[in-house]
């Protein structure tokens, strides 16, 4: 069985965009500190790292499905660099209400459960909104905020690179 880090990707990975708008191009993405040490570290201790994000400016015409996958192309290359990468990319590309992969569904989830054999008690959602940790807990598995609203998270933390030490002292008891 794979013990999986589910990670959103804006507010946890990169940088947020202002309110009301969206990451469209690599130009905009900007790594938050700490977080390519906090992939590899992650897979360095055997975890599958799984990107779980709602990209809603798809729906709204604002960017193309060829856009997102140019910054997710962009965003592998330099974890790459680096010595770390995130295994699987699913991406909820529509607006509210329209689908059930959107969080704070759980289709994502259920998308990389056909993948991955994941253990569920050694798995772990990493996110920065409520959506996040509603599908996490939706999905049965630990969640952690770090956005310093816990959102009713098991676990709050200050960044990915505090969540990922965490989930590897939780995973050495």
């Amino acid at each position: 069985m794979s013990k999986v880090v589910f990670l959103d990707r804006d507010g946890v990975i990169n940088e947020k965009a202002a309110p009301h708008d969206y990451i469209k191009n690599w130009k905009e993405f900007t790594f938050l500190p700490e977080t390519i040490r906090a992939i590899h570290l992650l897979n360095n201790h055997g975890f599958v790292v799984v990107l779980v994000t709602n990209q809603r400016g798809i729906a709204r015409g604002l960017m193309t499905m060829e856009d997102l996958n140019i910054i997710h192309q962009n965003m592998q290359t330099e974890l790459s660099a680096h010595g770390a990468h995130i295994d699987r990319i699913y991406v909820c590309p529509h607006d509210k209400g329209t689908c059930h992969c959107r969080k704070p569904e759980i289709g994502l989830f259920l998308q990389a459960q056909n993948e991955y054999n994941i253990d569920k008690n050694h798995s772990y959602m990493v996110g920065d909104s409520v959506t996040d940790i509603q599908a996490g807990k939706k999905f049965g598995i630990s969640t952690i905020s770090i956005n310093g609203f816990n959102y009713g998270a098991d676990y709050d933390c200050s960044s990915l690179m505090e969540a990922a030490e965490w989930i590897i002292r939780e995973e050495e008891k």
